[in-house]
């Protein structure tokens, strides 16, 4: 699912609300979310799931091509753990199958 298709269904299941507000409120959720973690914080949306930042050190690496040896940065990379919720929902117990 994109963006778009989550403001409509959000429109779908609010025909009351005009689509650019929708807009404005689901984007404000995703800055709120991404400004959170570039302050190196976690958020938790309970029964969602748990976003947050991880770390990975410098480290040195080879060009794959020449083999030559590259040194590659630190980076912070986002992370999302799914809830219990989710977790429960997407691995609904299948009828046995005999």
């Amino acid at each position: 699912m994109i963006k778009s298709e989550l403001v409509t269904r959000v429109l779908a299941q609010n025909p009351h609300l005009f689509q650019s507000n929708i807009e404005k409120i689901v984007n404000a959720i995703l800055e709120e979310i991404v400004a959170a973690m570039a302050q190196g914080g976690r958020v938790e949306v309970r029964g969602f799931g748990i976003f947050t930042v991880r770390h990975r050190s410098a480290r040195s690496g080879h060009n794959p091509r020449t083999g030559a040896p590259v040194v590659v940065n630190q980076k912070n990379l986002p992370y999302f753990k799914a809830g219990k919720e989710m977790h429960r929902r997407l691995n609904k117990p299948e009828l046995a199958q005999e």
